[in-house]
């Protein structure tokens, strides 16, 4: 039997990277996983079937703990703690949007823990800013709007000081 071109192709890429291209979730497509790790504020792992993923959070951003060039930013930690304690050993719910995965090859999610969407509740609660990356801008007026009102309040990194 012969392999078809795709198929081809397939076979000159590092091994590494062939099973996440062949698990990767297609859009709209809910993908559901244990949380198996806390990276920080903005990054989990999930177990999804018998691979773990290496989530990143869309349309927020939060203050790094282990960054190679910026080190540990005021907030990281704070923010770290309270993604842990909203997913940390939880079921979760991967919602992607237009693009699923970034250049180190993560895959882009809003995360829902029930009801709950964390990167909309990690912005209500200051621990987060809005960071929009097209085309992956689903929720981009809520994020912005819940951001506005964490600075009005004064919460997480808005505190006043």
């Amino acid at each position: 039997m012969a392999l078809r071109p795709w198929q081809l192709s397939l076979l000159r890429l590092p091994l590494l990277l062939v099973p996440l291209l062949l698990a990767s979730p297609a859009q709209g497509e809910p993908v559901e996983g244990t949380v198996v790790r806390v990276v920080d504020g903005d990054t989990i792992h999930v177990k999804v079937g018998d691979y773990v993923e290496k989530v990143r959070y869309i349309g927020m951003n939060t203050p790094e703990i282990h960054h190679p060039t910026k080190g540990e930013q005021p907030g990281g930690r704070e923010a770290a703690e309270m993604n842990r304690r909203l997913v940390g050993g939880k079921r979760v719910r991967l919602e992607l949007d237009v693009r699923s995965r970034d250049r180190y090859g993560r895959l882009l999610a809003y995360v829902w823990v029930g009801e709950l969407m964390v990167n909309a509740e990690l912005v209500r609660l200051g621990y987060a800013q809005v960071m929009t990356v097209p085309p992956n801008v689903r929720h981009q007026e809520l994020f912005v709007k819940l951001q506005r009102e964490a600075r009005e309040a004064g919460r997480g990194l808005w505190r006043r000081a």
